[in-house]
Parts: structure tokens; sequence; C-alpha cells
């Protein structure tokens, strides 16, 4: 802050002192100098409102260098630079957005880590009916905590499962979980980390991950049910057939979790760029 208001006062200082040393006489260009002024303020307003803008940012604090925010329109990332006319966000894939200063004052912005905080984020998944929900809680517990990107546990910040659904066919849960600030500047890899945790577990528990299906119950044909139905359908060797067929067995073992070495590599200052 100190830093840009400095450099403005001694550009500002600098023009003044330019003019008095050429022997330019300040007090006879004051009524020129004045209606100038007006004509150059009519034309530069846009510039001088994004000037003040600027001088707010800078002194409210409410977004500061190395932010990471949130627009109304979806772009995200990191506060790298705020200019006197624009602020420069760099996103996680390192494109740099140039943002009037004034869309900062006037328009919602969600800040994700204001003072240095994190916060609680929701990783959506479902399994299959049937799936003992305790089985299912302690196995993505068990994985939430074991991530190395998830902040200790303390009274008030705990992971926790939630089942907040019903679906055509499978039981909707949510895991609630406290990653750490370095892992909230990244949420594109942050969720993907933690789905792909969730995936890894369920499958060594061996709970089902369902699929959209369809069930079919017809109760009589001709008067008939169940065997007696699908024997005059000529269908009950071919129910039998499929219904031996062997079931996949799921993946063991941990596999290769991209999104979570991408947490796990540091961060790049967001005032510089990709590479240094």
């Amino acid at each position: 802050m100190l830093e840009k208001l400095a450099g403005y006062g001694v550009i500002i200082i600098g023009a003044v002192a330019g003019l008095s040393t050429a022997g330019l006489n300040l007090s006879s260009l004051a009524v020129f100098a004045g209606a100038i002024g007006i004509g150059v303020g009519l034309g530069l307003q846009g510039v001088v409102k994004e000037f003040v803008s600027g001088i707010f940012l800078i002194f409210d604090r409410m977004v500061s260098v190395g932010d990471y925010v949130e627009l109304e329109d979806g772009t995200r990332g990191a506060i790298a630079e705020i200019g006197p006319r624009a602020t420069r966000i760099r996103t996680n894939d390192n494109v740099n957005v140039i943002i009037p200063n004034s869309h900062l004052i006037e328009g919602p912005v969600t800040n994700w880590t204001l003072k240095g905080d994190t916060r609680r984020i929701h990783i959506p998944f479902s399994v299959a009916y049937g799936a003992d929900r305790g089985e299912v809680r302690d196995a993505v517990l068990a994985a939430a905590r074991a991530s190395p990107f998830t902040l200790p546990e303390t009274e008030a910040r705990t992971s926790q499962v939630w089942l907040v659904g019903f679906g055509d066919s499978s039981l909707n849960f949510e895991l609630l979980v406290w990653p750490t600030q370095e892992a909230v500047k990244r949420p594109a890899a942050m969720h993907a980390a933690y789905t792909w945790a969730i995936a890894d577990a369920l499958d060594a528990a061996g709970i089902e991950i369902p699929f959209p299906q369809t069930d079919l119950r017809i109760r009589s044909i001709l008067g008939r049910e169940g065997d007696d139905a699908l024997s005059a359908l000529g269908l009950s060797e071919h129910l039998k057939t499929n219904s031996g067929a062997p079931r996949p067995e799921p993946a063991t073992g941990p596999t290769v979790n991209d999104a979570a070495q991408d947490l796990l590599q540091p961060s790049t200052d967001p005032t510089q760029g990709i590479d240094s």
C-alpha cells in the first residue's frame, strides 16, 4: 500500500517540480488549467473512477494481493496485482485476467482466503442401495483424514459424512471436510482429489458405486405370475444365464491420484509467472 501511494505521490510532485523548473508560472495558468481540467475530467472520468476504486481497494483490505477470489461471472484466481486502473487475477491455469477496479468495489466478490482462513467444502458422492451406511461413513472419513491436505480436526472443525437424499438408484452422501489454505486456492484439483480418494475408499471396502437403472415389474402375464410368467414368455433360461454371470472384482490397493499430487506441489507466487 505504501509503495503504491508513494509512487503516485512522486509522479505528481515530479510533474509540478518539472514545470516550475522549466520557468512556467503555475498560478498564471490556473484558469486555463481549470478549463482544460474540466474537459479532461469528462473524457477521463472512467479512468478516474478506476483510480479511486484502486485507492479504496488498497485501504479497505477486503481483497489483497495473494487472496484467492471468485467473481460473479465465475472467474476464479489469486490476486496478483492491484494497479491504478485494473486488478490482475491469475487463474490456476496461469491465465491472467484483467478486472477493472470498480468491479471489485461494486460487484459481489467471494474471497475464499480472507484473513488467511480456510473454509469447509462439500464433496458429493453416491452408493448403491443396500450398502451399510455406517461402513460408508467410516471408509470415507478415514480416506479424508488420511489426505495430507486435510486440516487436523478440532472441536469446531471436524470432518463429517451426511446422508443428504435418496436417488432413483442410489443413496446420496456428502463429505464435509476442512482443507488446508493452499488446497482451497486450487478448488478444481481439491474437489477431484477428494473424489478420487472417496472412490478408492469405497472400492477397498467393497461398497458398490451405483449406475442408473430401472426395474420393470410385471405383476402377471396371461394370468400367470413369477416363474410361470417367465416360462410363458420363454425367458426363464435366459434370465438364469444372466443372473449367473460373474461380476467384476473391485480394484484393490491405492491408485494414482493426479489431483492429490498436484495439490502437494508448492503453489507459485501469484505476483510472478508460472515458471518463476
